[in-house]
C-alpha cells in the first residue's frame, strides 16, 4: 500500500508527515512560515506570509511525489480561521498540493491532536489532558482510552498561542514586566473560561504538551545543538523548568534568545509568548510537569487516511 501524507498549515509553522501503511513516519518536515503574522490585528493574511507558505508547500509536494504518496490530507487552522481573505490562500494551496485544505474548527483540531498524541500511550497512564499550544490558538482535549478507539470526553479551542500573545501583549524587546503580567492575566482568564465551559478538561492524570513551544522547552532544557526527535519525544518537562525558562528568556532580547543553546532561531521572537501559555496551563490545571509529544495532529490526520486505503487495497 502506498504511503499517505498529512500537511498542517498553522499560524507559525507549516508541517508535513509522510507515513507508511502501519502509520510509521517516513519523513517529517517543519518550516516556520509565520502564515498568521499580523492576523490578530488585521484579520487578513499578509501577502509575504502567504508567499512563504506556498513556497514550502511546493517543496512538500516534491517530497510527496518522490515518495509516491497516494493520499493527502491538508488542514488550515487558527490563522486561516481568523482571516477574511482566507479563500485566496486556500485556493492557491489547493493548486500547489493538489488537494483542497480543510479549514478545521478548533474542536476538530483538538480531537485530531488528541488522537495523534495518545495513540502510542499506555492507557493506564490516562486519563490525559492534551494541550496543543499553537501560534494563534491552543487546543485542549481530555479523555481516557476507550478500547482501541481514543476519544476525548471534553474539547475546547482557546484563542491564545505564541504568536497571538506576542503580538497582542509583548511590544518591547525584551518585554517589559507590565507586558508580561498582562499576558499572564490574559492566559489565566482564557483558561478559566475554557475549563468553566468544559469541566471535563479537569481531573486528568497526565498533561501531554504538543507543538513548537513544548518541543522548544524540551530542547532548551536539554541544551541541544540540533533537533533530535528521539530526545524530545516523551521528554518530561517540569513546571519548574518552564517557569525558569520563562524568567530567563523574558529578560533577553531576540538576538540573545537565538544564541541560547537549544533555541531554534526562527522561534526566538515568539518563545516568551508560548511559554506564558504553557506556564499558564501547568498552573491552572495543577500539573507538576508535562510530557512532550512529537506525535500530534499530523499523526491524527495520517491515521484517519489509513482505514480507507486498507479497505480499498483489500477490495482490489
Amino acid at each position: 500500500m502506498p504511503p499517505v501524507a498529512a500537511i498542517d498549515c498553522g499560524t507559525n509553522s507549516t508541517r508535513l508527515l509522510v507515513a507508511d501503511e502501519d502509520g510509521r513516519s517516513l519523513t517529517r518536515r517543519m518550516t516556520i512560515t509565520r502564515l498568521g503574522a499580523g492576523v490578530d490585528r488585521t484579520r487578513r493574511l499578509a501577502g509575504d506570509a502567504v508567499g512563504r507558505t506556498l513556497a514550502v508547500l511546493r517543496e512538500y509536494r516534491g517530497i510527496m511525489d518522490d515518495l509516491e504518496v497516494d493520499a493527502v490530507r491538508m488542514t488550515a487552522t487558527s490563522a486561516a480561521r481568523d482571516a477574511a481573505n482566507r479563500s485566496d490562500f486556500l485556493t492557491a494551496a489547493a493548486e500547489v498540493v493538489g488537494v483542497a485544505p480543510e479549514l478545521l474548527d478548533g474542536e476538530e483540531e483538538a480531537r485530531l491532536s488528541f488522537a495523534g498524541a495518545t495513540a502510542d500511550l499506555d492507557p493506564a497512564t490516562g486519563p490525559w489532558l492534551v494541550a496543543d499550544v499553537g501560534g494563534g490558538s491552543t487546543e485542549l482535549a481530555a479523555g481516557p482510552a476507550a478500547g482501541r478507539r481514543l476519544e476525548p470526553r471534553a474539547v475546547r479551542s482557546v484563542d491564545m498561542g505564541c504568536v497571538r500573545v506576542t503580538e497582542r501583549f509583548l511590544a518591547h524587546d525584551p518585554p517589559r514586566p507590565a507586558e508580561l503580567e498582562a499576558g499572564r492575566r490574559f492566559v489565566a482568564a482564557e483558561l478559566e473560561s475554557a475549563s468553566s465551559a468544559a469541566p471535563g478538561l479537569r481531573g486528568a492524570a497526565l498533561l501531554i504538551g504538543l507543538a513548537g513551544t513544548v518541543a522548544a522547552a524540551a530542547m532548551l532544557d536539554l541544551r541541544l545543538d540540533h533537533y533530535d526527535r528521539a530526545a524530545v519525544h516523551h521528554r518530561v518537562v517540569t513546571a519548574a523548568t518552564v517557569a525558569s525558562l520563562l524568567d530567563e528568556l523574558a529578560t533577553l532580547d531576540v538576538g540573545a534568545r537565538r544564541a541560547r543553546p537549544g533555541m531554534e532561531p526562527e522561534r526566538a521572537p515568539v518563545i516568551v509568548g508560548g511559554l506564558l501559555v504553557l506556564d499558564g496551563i501547568l498552573g491552572h490545571f495543577g500539573f507538576p510537569a508535562c510530557l512532550a509529544s512529537e506525535a500530534d495532529i499530523l499523526d491524527g490526520l495520517a491515521m484517519s487516511l489509513l482505514p480507507d486505503l486498507r479497505r480499498a487495497s483489500r477490495a482490489e
